[in-house]
This record gives structure tokens, C-alpha cells and sequence, in this order.
């Protein structure tokens, strides 16, 4: 049976994580979760079971999704995964068994997010597919079938992932710079994404251009200044004189032809590029 000491651990544990992150202060966050876990071992409570007690169950849940919440904010995507996949035992027990708090939309859609910073379109689709067959189970304050439309943090990622398929890398770009960003942790993700798409512009650019000056490729690439463009230029060993970015040579092996038509559908989709190719070359 667990123990009044390890309960009372574990609730000034919890209380001390959510200090952390609402001061955003991280320096015992790690040792602080791993105690934690051992409390939670000490209930029995880390795997979910119908031995666990409903307030230890929720105990449980809460510092698993404050392990996943820390892991954003530290920018460690691997544990925040792996904090992810032991929340999903929580997350399908019955109705009847789920705790009144829950930040399961927060991190499902920071999930969601971190597949689509990491190209894993298919994983994508297939978490969706889950969160929409359990949210057609939920019933909201009318007694209404909850959808995902009705789910703030799960509509962000939908709508980056809608645009990335089209190319529309401009509105990614609006998006993740606007207030609809859900929250802090969001943000963290969304320039990883960000970066995701820069590097595939500049991969695309290297291959198609010469060269390109670099007011131009400050705007293609995202970037809020010339400095930043010229920082990541030599980043990825591009040269730079008279301000002109100065990209390697084709590969004789590859098809010039064959290279404009996987680069071109991409960047003419960025901030209106089609419009600027003519001032470019």
C-alpha cells in the first residue's frame, strides 16, 4: 500500500515543477522529475491499473504532463517523447477514470507539432486519426460531441501541416509569428519548423541559382536581417561579396531541368517569390 510519506513527496514535487515552469526557471527541473518518478514508483502508480487509487492516478498523469511540458522548455524533443508515449496509457483509460485536469490537447498538439518539425507527415496522420476517434467520445457542456475543430492546440499544427503540404511556406511563417500561437511551448516548436522549411528553401535555392542578393534571400529565407543572412550563408559555406550570395555549382551528375522542377513549386511559394524572380538573376 503506498505510503503517506511517499504521497505527501510527491504533491511537493509537483508543486515545486509548477513554480518552475511558471517562473521558467529549469535548474533542478530534471532531479525534481526524477523524484518524482520514484514517488510514483513507490505508489505503484507510474503504469496506470485498477489497483491505483483515482487521486493517485491523477497525481500521476499531472507530473508525467509536467515532465512532458519541461522537456519542451528545455528543447529536449527525445524526452519529451518518450513523457508522450507513457501518457498514453493515461489518456485512454476509461471516461469515468480520467482526471477533471488534463493538458492533453496541449501536448498532444505540441506532438503533432514536433512530427511536422521533424517531416513525419505519415505519424502526423496517424495521431490525428486517434485524437479524432477519442474525441468523438467526449461530450462537451450541451452534451455535444466534442471534434477536434473545438481544440485550439490541436488546430495549430492542422493548419501549419495544411499549408506545408501546399508550399505556402509565407503563412507558416505568419502563423508561427502571430498571437495565435497557443502557448510558450508552441512557439519553441514552431521555430524548429521554421528552420525546417528555411533549410529547404536554401537547399532548393543552392540548387537552382548562381546567386542571389542578399536583400532578397533575407526575405526568402526568413530572416530579420541582412547580418542573420549572411551568418547563415556562411553557415552552410556559401560565399559572400559585394552582397550577393554566391551558391556552389550545379552537380554535373544531376539534371538541370530536373533540379528547376522540384525547386520551383517550392520557392515560388514563399513570401510571394514568384514575384520577385525577376529581380533576383
Amino acid at each position: 500500500m503506498p505510503s503517506a510519506s511517499s504521497s505527501s513527496d510527491l504533491t511537493s514535487i509537483i508543486s515545486q515543477l509548477e513554480h518552475n515552469i511558471s517562473s521558467n526557471s529549469h535548474q533542478n527541473s530534471t532531479s525534481l522529475l526524477t523524484r518524482a518518478k520514484v514517488a510514483l514508483l513507490h505508489q505503484n502508480a507510474l503504469v496506470p491499473s485498477a489497483t491505483v487509487s483515482p487521486q493517485h492516478l491523477a497525481a500521476a498523469q499531472h507530473a508525467l504532463e509536467l515532465g512532458a511540458l519541461i522537456s519542451i522548455r528545455l528543447q529536449d524533443p527525445a524526452t519529451f517523447t518518450r513523457y508522450f508515449q507513457q501518457l498514453q496509457a493515461f489518456y485512454h483509460l476509461p471516461a469515468e477514470q480520467q482526471p477533471e485536469r488534463s493538458e492533453r490537447s496541449k501536448i498532444t498538439g505540441l506532438y503533432l507539432l514536433l512530427l511536422l518539425s521533424q517531416g513525419d507527415f505519415a505519424g502526423f496522420h496517424t495521431v490525428l486519426e486517434g485524437l479524432e476517434a477519442a474525441k468523438g467520445h467526449e461530450r462537451d457542456g450541451s452534451g455535444g460531441r466534442r471534434t477536434i475543430e473545438d481544440d485550439d492546440f490541436v488546430q495549430y499544427p492542422m493548419r501549419l501541416e495544411q499549408w506545408l503540404m501546399e508550399g505556402s511556406y509565407d503563412r507558416v511563417w505568419e502563423e508561427t509569428k502571430s498571437e495565435r500561437v497557443p502557448s510558450e511551448e508552441f512557439a519553441i516548436f514552431s521555430d524548429i519548423v521554421i528552420g525546417t522549411i528555411r533549410d529547404e528553401v536554401a537547399s532548393c535555392s543552392e540548387k537552382t541559382y548562381g546567386s542571389i542578393p542578399v536583400t532578397n534571400a533575407k526575405n526568402l529565407l526568413f530572416l530579420s536581417s541582412e547580418g542573420a543572412v549572411v551568418e547563415f550563408a556562411q553557415g552552410r559555406k556559401w560565399q559572400v561579396k559585394d552582397r550577393r550570395i554566391y551558391f556552389p555549382s550545379l552537380d554535373d551528375g544531376a539534371s538541370e531541368n530536373d533540379i528547376l522542377a522540384r525547386s520551383g513549386q517550392v520557392i515560388e511559394n514563399t513570401l510571394g517569390y514568384a514575384r520577385e524572380l525577376e529581380t533576383i538573376v
